[in-house]
């Protein structure tokens, strides 16, 4: 069966359409600060003065954080609220660092990511004294002998994680 010409016109017409209509549904609604619950508030309180001027999909975001949180146990919450006060209190310079090496962590292989994050794990389980004397040994060496003792490492060591510091790491020395 063959469509008209005015048919396939008022097809291609609605395909083309179709897209906006989605984009259109899927588009995020702004959430005045007056309209969120009392709850809400006093949890985005610091965003209080910013809130109206953030983008509707930014409110959303935070809403769904918002939401989140308090379903988390009180340890994890007051872990969260350590990074952040950290991460403020860093310079610009430090955050830009983290970041590289964040993005660079994230683009390992899952496998290594893994192997990285166990000995992280067993690092924080050590002794102070003996995380205190891994990191003297690490800040010793040089970035070539630190990048091959990394590359060496194996699943059972506890390698000291020189960038990890911002996440809940272990005090370096410098």
């Amino acid at each position: 069966m063959t469509m008209s010409r005015p048919a396939l016109l008022l097809s291609l017409i609605l395909l083309l359409a179709l897209p906006a209509g989605v984009l259109r549904a899927q588009q995020a609604t702004a959430h005045p600060w007056q309209s969120l619950t009392p709850a809400e508030q006093d949890l985005l309180s610091p965003l209080r003065d910013k809130w109206d001027h953030l983008s509707p999909h930014r409110q959303d975001h935070m809403l769904q954080r918002a939401g989140h949180w308090v379903t988390l146990p009180p340890e994890r919450r007051e872990q969260i609220r350590e990074r952040i006060a950290r991460w403020q209190r860093m310079t610009p310079e430090q955050r830009a660092r983290t970041r590289r090496e964040l993005e660079r962590f994230h683009r390992l292989p899952p496998a290594r990511q893994a192997q990285l994050r166990a000995a992280f794990q067993r690092f924080q389980q050590l002794p102070p004294d003996q995380q205190e004397r891994l990191l003297r040994q690490w800040h010793s060496k040089t970035p070539g002998q630190r990048r091959a003792w990394l590359h060496r490492m194996g699943p059972n060591d506890a390698v000291p994680p020189p960038d990890m510091r911002p996440f809940g790491g272990p005090r370096r020395h410098r």
